[in-house]
């Protein structure tokens, strides 16, 4: 038997863990009590790597589609035909028809982020699409604006914070997101033994409100509202302690005045939070010697989102909790992918084009997922002819998805890098699967960057995938070298000749550059030595000298953000009476993190987890019971789930989880389809977005519920 010290991959946290493999097959998975961020700890969904090893639904070999049917080819045969395909589609209909959508598995994969710029550099097209405007953009949004760079993004230094205020955020399931925190119900027992205050702001009482000290109900998407009449207060009895921040900050007075007309009497009735808890919350808030607000998914995935996220970042600055130890730091991790992507020219960017049909804006280079449907089914110039999916399922995970699940029949092609034959990936006419991360070696580029201690880790391959499969390395390279050589001409020389050079490279020593690049000059010589994660210590202050604004100033009041302020009133203004129908909302549970992650049958077992949540007082209105099958029904579709009638959720507001509505036909997903639940983005709006990022709105939904036809 062998023991292998690896990072699980399956969600942000990086848990460190032990496998034990004997005879080539993984025999026990434990938690490395070892590993200085995770401690021991482990979740579900650890275990569950042996699940997803083993599939023997997963794919191995290259798939083209003939008909009905789905014959192997070889990988050489596959990638020049993906390569003809696509350019045939950009020499008959111009770069931009074809487009290029990201998931989020990939921010799991060092060598993917490495080569994926260089295949959609080959693309040429700005149709680019990712999970960050159905997630997280509103976070990069309010950094780029503030802090000069998309991805200077500060995380709540958790294990020494006094008050903790989570708005919008259930850790204790998600284990941290753009916070990646493992264990953190033994994080937030430790927090509360030492005197450390815990808020929860959250329309349902959630798994984190549990551990919480106080949890307050928020209507859906006022969270905005909340925060602003929290630095109005503030500002009012003469709270505001920017500190040692007021020497490289511009926008104090400019903040000061905009929250001037949200006072908490004003927001109370739209929130759904008295008055005075509002301002005993700010007070008590600023009052810790050590306080941050942490928002995330649920703050970002609303009308405001962006508002929501600023105004978060202005009360940590205004009371001085930012770059301060317990308060919203930055971390150093050895990789520094801040400092990279500005010596790349890649800070971020806004505006700079807009999608075909709404004009939406671009962001960091790409356009918002809730167009990308209307991009391929509006007839006219410009139009998207071609896709190509990589390791994401957006039929299930983008709003409005059975628009999407209809629009990608219509393609003139469709490439899939991906190893399920999911509901997304049964539209393509070609699968292009990688191995899985126990096949490959591994180095979390992206969430040592979000971690509450700076750690750093490499873990080499546990298995030999064998000579007939790829990496997404290879996958993204050979098409890239592909495409460059149909291109010709300069441009295409210089890019077959920039490639030539990266697979001279290839991944670790562009990895062992990048950490000699970084603040400590690791070597990936000494990661190899190392069997655990190696500790670079806690969050230290960091400001001025990491901003990456031209004057090396905060810029806390972009007139971009002050101005969507209107926008706020105006929503103020209209009445702050709650709609007639209810309000859905989405749910983070914590043996899911994405749709794939449904055929591991671990973590599927148990009692059917995809149920509508509904009060007990809206169940009682509409006579309605526990258990019971009932339909919900909104502007883009409708779906039959089952009924869990509980006082865990606001009055006039429901959830259902993210990640099901399986058992479509054409899919491989055996344990899947068994517990096929239904999409909540069957019911979700692709017109509802937040109106300055064009980030997807999911949050406050209206549906209607009536009990289903027997």
């Amino acid at each position: 038997m062998s023991v292998h010290f690896v990072t699980c991959s399956l969600c942000e946290a990086m848990c460190g863990i032990t496998l034990e493999v004997e005879r080539g097959t993984i025999a026990h998975i434990r938690g490395d009590p070892d590993d200085p961020l995770s401690r021991g700890f482990l979740c579900a969904k650890a275990l569950a790597l042996k699940d997803v090893h083993e599939d023997p639904e997963r794919l191995h070999q290259p798939l083209r589609r003939e008909g009905n049917r789905w014959l192997a080819v070889g990988w050489e045969e596959a990638l020049s035909e993906a390569a003809d395909r696509l350019h045939e589609v950009r020499a008959r209909y111009g770069a931009n028809s074809v487009a290029f959508y990201s998931g989020n598995p990939n921010l799991h994969s060092y060598t993917a982020q490495l080569a994926e710029p260089e295949f959609t550099q080959s693309l040429g097209t700005r149709m680019r699409f990712s999970t960050a405007s159905m997630d997280h953009l509103p976070h990069l949004f309010a950094a780029y604006h503030l802090f000069g760079h998309q991805l200077l993004m500060p995380v709540p230094d958790l294990d020494r914070t006094e008050f903790l205020l989570i708005i919008g955020a259930n850790p204790a399931e998600s284990n941290g997101s753009l916070m990646s925190a493992p264990g953190i119900p033994r994080r937030f027992r430790e927090l509360r033994s030492r005197g450390c205050r815990i808020v929860v702001i959250d329309p349902r009482r959630t798994r984190t409100a549990e551990l919480a000290d106080t949890h307050l109900y928020i209507r859906p998407g006022t969270d905005a509202l909340l925060l602003v009449a929290m630095l109005h207060t503030l500002a009012q009895e003469g709270l505001l302690k920017p500190g040692r921040l007021e020497t490289f900050t511009h926008g104090i007075d400019e903040v000061v005045q905009a929250a001037r007309p949200y006072a908490p009497e004003r927001v109370a009735d739209a929130t759904g939070i008295a008055a005075e808890t509002i301002r005993q919350l700010a007070r008590e808030f600023a009052a810790a010697s050590a306080a941050v607000c942490y928002t995330r998914i649920g703050a970002c995935t609303q009308e405001f989102g962006a508002l929501t996220c600023w105004l978060a970042l202005a009360l940590n600055a205004l009371t001085g909790n930012l770059d301060r130890r317990g308060g919203a730091m930055f971390p150093r991790p050895a990789v520094d992918i801040v400092r990279v992507g500005a010596l790349l020219g890649r800070r971020g960017s806004y505006a700079l084009w807009h999608s075909r049909v709404r004009r939406l804006p671009e962001f960091g280079g790409e356009l918002p997922v809730a167009t990308l449907a209307e991009e391929i089914d509006t007839p006219g110039e410009g139009r998207v002819r071609a896709l190509v999916t990589s390791a994401g399922n957006p039929v299930l995970s983008t709003p409005n998805g059975p628009r999407l699940d209809r629009a990608l029949a219509g393609l003139d092609y469709m490439l899939a890098i991906d190893f399920y034959l999911n509901e997304t990936t049964r539209h393509a006419d070609l699968i292009l699967p990688p191995v899985f991360i126990l096949e490959r070696d591994h180095y979390d580029l992206a969430y040592r960057a979000f971690a509450v201690k700076n750690t750093a880790r490499y873990v080499p391959r546990t298995f030999d995938p064998g000579p007939s499969n790829r990496t997404d390395w290879d996958i993204y390279i050979g098409l890239a070298e592909r495409l460059w050589t149909r291109q010709g001409g300069v441009r295409g020389g210089a890019g077959v000749l920039r490639l030539w050079l990266l697979r001279r490279l290839g991944p670790q020593r562009l990895l062992g550059m990048l950490l000699r690049l970084g603040p400590y000059r690791l070597t990936l010589a000494r990661l190899r030595r190392e069997a655990h994660t190696i500790d670079l210590g806690p969050l230290t202050p960091c400001l001025p000298g990491r901003l990456y604004t031209r004057d090396k100033m905060i810029h806390l009041a972009p007139e971009v953000l002050l101005a969507d302020l209107n926008r706020l009133a105006k929503r103020l203004s209209s009445g702050n009476s709650p709609p007639a129908s209810l309000m859905l909302i989405g749910r983070r549970q914590v043996r899911d993190n994405n749709s794939w992650m449904h055929n591991m049958p671990r973590l599927m077992t148990g009692a059917d987890r995809c149920v509508l949540l509904m009060h007990p007082a809206d169940a009682a209105e509409r006579g309605l019971r526990d258990g019971q099958a009932v339909e919900v029904r909104s502007r883009t579709g409708t779906v039959t789930v089952g009924l869990k009638v509980c006082d865990a959720i606001l009055p006039g507001v429901v959830s259902l989880p993210h990640g099901f509505g399986h058992g479509r036909p054409g899919t491989r997903l055996s344990v899947a389809n068994r517990h096929a639940g239904a999409s909540v983005n069957d019911l979700t709006d692709e017109r509802r977005i937040d109106a300055l990022t064009g980030t997807a709105s999911y949050s406050g939904t209206e549906v209607l519920v009536r009990a289903a036809a027997v």
